[in-house]
């Protein structure tokens, strides 16, 4: 049984689809580390950049990292650490990462 959670193991990342792609060449990736009662726990990375998204439902706390992530009504949300965030499934995102963005996400 683990009690204490790595956060700060490296998270394997893979290059974006090209077609979400709009400024670098950013890389993204994802680690789970416990599920919950049907709930995933786990560490989101992505490297500088900017590309876009189709959110599911999500609730998750900036590690480390800067970037800026625009809705598709216009709001804007600078992500630094300690931020937390609530994202919606189908919400449309640009998501702008100037240094490495880590997370942790529960969705």
């Amino acid at each position: 049984m683990f009690r204490v959670l790595d956060v700060e193991a490296a998270v394997p990342t893979t290059p974006l689809d090209p077609a979400t792609v709009v400024d670098g060449s950013p890389a993204a990736g994802s680690r789970a580390l416990a599920a919950v009662a049907g709930v995933e726990i786990g560490v989101w990375e992505m490297s500088p950049g900017t590309a876009t998204d189709v959110e599911v439902d999500e609730v998750f706390v900036v590690l480390s990292g800067s970037a800026t992530v625009t809705f598709g009504d216009g709001e804007r949300v600078e992500l630094a650490p300690g931020t937390v965030v609530r994202l919606r499934a189908g919400e449309q995102t640009t998501w702008v990462v100037h240094e490495t963005l880590r997370k942790i996400y529960v969705a």
